[in-house]
């Protein structure tokens, strides 16, 4: 089985070469993209199927061969129960973006280009999760820059794609930079790479000064990648800019690089460091919690609120549990984290594609201008976009519940060592933060999905916007639903005009998401039972 996985790797990079190389037309190259994830998606369910999970602690479909014996590098790429969820809803997330791409693909460069960097996309995402070797974890976490930077700056919203695409790859290069000097730090003191033996020795061969300044700046590296703040300010203009595709690809599986790395080698591999760091990442994920939610709120109410940078903003909040869970440094608050990885990638990978959606049927994304109700325009769609937002407050019995409790119970017990009082502070302003997504997702709800038949109201002039004076003035007082206006004047009413619903397109590339968040919010154990022992194990508290 270690071959499928090396497979499932090469594969979208193979393709992606013959793409380039090869003259094949845009038509040809879409069915191409969504056959190619199609088949890695199936090696990876191989994978998922073929997994042992009674032994779901130990590294399994195993590849460990010398890379560079004079550096003692080693191609060494493994699985295990903390991995393996990330796999397939990274092959997920990229077979449904492939089907998204046969439906449109914004101007800005042909289809086969914007496939060929979806493939690279997906090969640097599937091997950062798999590589077991410091350097080749960090060969692959920097693969994944480059495609997303072109899919930004030539796919993205005219205007802004230049400036967001610059500022992803200038804050994302810095941290690659600060974080390999950490893991060069690391083997100039241990004498390896290999992360399954930094892990086992628990930072033997380090002393406290060096295990503090390695987690600082490994973890400062993997800090702009959650995104943590006060490093977040690269992400809501990149998802702003963004092309649906790629907004979807970065929120479900480009920010899990980031959370992933600080379980798998931060925590393990640097415990003193760990737990000097520990209360700060709690506090940061704490206010990026507060923080999101606030200027989610801010944005619902303002004129120039963009739905798109509404879902980025509360991916800051979202992500901030899951700094919370690892800050704890307890098996619940790390299994919390990586449930929050799993159901922040199903939710906000589907919120991006229905607000991609609505911003392709509309002409806009801000929310002042999407023109009323989808409730009336194109009621699947509304409906559609009424539940990812449900799913995103946290409603128990879907996806994003989970994470966000394991979370909040790892604080309120962190691990020995820590301050308990401060935990219980953070984990109270951490449940007001919860309080606070409901509030402006549910304000999403209202404005866009049940909102004013004839649009939101421009501010100071009390004229539906998109009418003219004379249109505005037949249609004052009227609903979309009623025939009759204000103070029984019986004048016709407004025509809504109706929007493109749902199509089988949609259907192919949004339905499995919504069928997992509801799954995983039934059945937590379908995630929990892969990742708690790995994580025990991680922690050195067994099987």
């Amino acid at each position: 089985m270690s071959v499928v996985l090396l497979i499932a790797i090469a594969l979208p990079l193979a393709a992606a070469t013959w793409l380039i190389l090869r003259p094949v037309g845009d038509r040809h190259a879409r069915y191409a993209g969504v056959a190619v994830t199609g088949v890695t998606l199936a090696l990876t369910i191989a994978l998922a199927a073929g997994f042992d999970r009674d032994d779901a602690r130990s590294t399994q479909f195993e590849t460990d061969r010398v890379w560079a014996s004079s550096l003692g590098l080693h191609f060494h790429l493994g699985v295990d129960g903390i991995s393996l969820p990330l796999l397939v809803l990274t092959a997920l997330l990229t077979f449904l973006v492939a089907v998204h791409s046969l439906g449109t693909i914004p101007p800005g460069g042909s289809a086969r280009a914007y496939v060929a960097l979806v493939l690279v996309l997906e090969c640097g995402v599937l091997g950062t999760f798999a590589a077991l070797d410091l350097i080749l974890f960090f060969l692959f976490f920097e693969v994944v820059l480059i495609p997303m930077y072109f899919l930004i700056a030539r796919w993205g919203t005219p205007g802004e794609r230049g400036p967001a695409a610059v500022k992803f790859i200038l804050y994302t290069l810095l941290g690659s930079a600060v974080m390999l000097l950490g893991f060069l730090l690391v083997q100039a003191h241990t004498g390896t790479f290999d992360i399954t033996e930094l892990a086992a020795a628990g930072g033997d061969g380090m002393s406290r000064g060096v295990q503090i300044t390695a987690f600082l700046a490994i973890g400062l590296g993997l800090a702009v990648k959650v995104p943590m703040w006060p490093l977040h300010t690269w992400l809501p203009d990149a998802h702003t800019a963004a092309p649906t595709g790629g907004s979807v690809l970065l929120a479900g599986v480009l920010l899990k690089m980031g959370t992933y790395g600080l379980i798998r080698i931060a925590v393990p591999v640097l415990p003193e460091g760990a737990e000097v760091f520990a209360p700060y990442l709690a506090a940061f994920g704490t206010i990026g919690i507060v923080y999101g939610s606030l200027v989610c709120l801010a944005l619902v109410r303002s004129p120039d609120g963009d739905l798109k940078r509404i879902i980025a903003y509360s991916s800051v909040g979202h992500m901030g549990f899951a700094l919370l869970g690892i800050a704890t440094l307890t098996p619940q608050g790390l299994n919390g984290a990586l449930f929050v990885n799993i159901g922040h990638g199903l939710v906000t990978g589907l919120l991006f594609f229905l607000a991609g959606a609505v911003k392709e049927r509309s002409g806009t994304a801000l929310l002042a201008r999407i023109g009323g109700s989808l409730y009336a325009r194109a009621p699947r769609l509304g409906g559609l976009l009424a539940f990812g937002a449900v799913a995103g407050l946290g409603l128990p019995g879907l996806a994003g519940f989970w994470g966000e409790l394991l979370a909040m119970y790892g604080a309120y017990k962190p691990a020995d060592g820590l301050e308990r009082p401060l935990y219980l502070v953070l984990l109270a302003v951490a449940g007001a933060g919860t309080v606070l997504t409901a509030a402006y997702m549910l304000a999403i709800v209202r404005t866009v999905c049940a909102g004013p038949g004839l649009g939101a109201e421009t501010r100071g002039t009390g004229r539906p916007a998109g009418l003219s004076g004379a249109a505005s003035g037949r249609a004052s007082g009227a609903t979309a639903a009623g025939p009759e206006t204000a103070l029984g004047d019986q004048q016709p009413p407004a025509r809504v005009e109706p929007l493109p619903d749902v199509g089988p397109i949609d259907i192919a590339a949004w339905g499995p998401l919504v069928v997992l968040t509801v799954v995983a919010g039934l059945w937590p154990a379908s995630v929990l039972a892969v990742t708690d022992p790995a994580v025990r194990a991680l922690l050195g508290g067994g099987s």
